[in-house]
């Protein structure tokens, strides 16, 4: 309704980025933002892929670049196995990050 767009996470540089922008913001952790990543129902999980078979959403419907690197596919929790249902998968920040990531895919 008011034509907005969903983000595209394609690089490593866009990802440092958006993880700058929400520290400066003083987002609390834990929290997770949906940012375009889902999983059509006719799409399987693929654990090969960084982004385990999820796509960017892009503007009318369309997809944003698929090919990303590999250091994109940090998950906090792998996604289930499954080809049937549609899935959506977020950023994920971590609350108290310790020598961990502070950051992960989500389903």
């Amino acid at each position: 309704r008011r034509r907005a767009s969903l983000a595209w996470v394609s690089g490593e540089a866009e990802l440092r980025l958006l993880l700058g922008l929400l520290a400066e913001a003083a987002v609390p952790a834990p929290a997770l933002f949906w940012v375009g990543l889902k999983r059509n129902a006719s799409a399987c999980t693929h654990e090969e892929q960084p982004l385990r078979g999820f796509s960017w959403e892009g503007v009318g419907g369309g997809t944003g670049p698929q090919e990303v690197p590999a250091a994109l596919g940090r998950w906090v929790r792998e996604p289930l196995q499954s080809c049937l249902t549609v899935r959506c998968a977020g950023l994920h920040l971590a609350a108290d990050v310790g020598d961990g990531p502070s950051w992960g895919w989500k389903e």
